[in-house]
């Protein structure tokens, strides 16, 4: 079931220092907390899946990122007459690692409700079964 956003309750895609996601998602939630920003920012999530594959005979399972360099991010940021709400907009800005929102320069793109509005929900919940990770081989004549 696709979660209802309310108007100041929106997804938003950050794009950060590839290899950094975790690193930034964490000091994200630190600095939430220090700075009473709990009211503002919601959920920072770390797009992952569960990739499994058989190496050797064995198999394995993984977790991988499948949007590497971006987290997606709860929070309100855009008022009722879609203007930025700057202290949102300049606590993600300032933090360290963050190269910016997806959208324009200084006009950050919410996720589309209709069919998207599913997907931070199935990130939240992750794949219940591991995805098999396609290795071909080339085969000699």
């Amino acid at each position: 079931m696709a979660q209802t956003l309310a108007g100041k309750d929106q997804w938003f895609v950050v794009h950060v220092l590839s290899g950094q996601e975790n690193k930034v998602r964490e000091n994200i939630l630190k600095r939430v907390k220090t700075e009473e920003m709990g009211d503002l920012i919601y959920e920072v999530l770390v797009p992952t899946e569960r990739v499994s594959e058989i190496k050797k005979g064995k198999k394995s399972e993984t977790t991988r990122k499948f949007f590497p360099g971006y987290l997606i991010v709860n929070m309100h940021l855009l008022d009722e007459n879609n203007q930025l709400v700057g202290r949102t907009w300049y606590f993600i800005r300032d933090t360290p690692g963050v190269i910016g929102f997806a959208g324009t320069k200084d006009k950050p793109i919410p996720m589309r409700q209709s069919g998207e509005a599913a997907r931070p929900v199935k990130i939240k919940r992750g794949r219940k079964r591991g995805k098999p990770k396609a290795t071909l081989k080339v085969a000699k004549w």
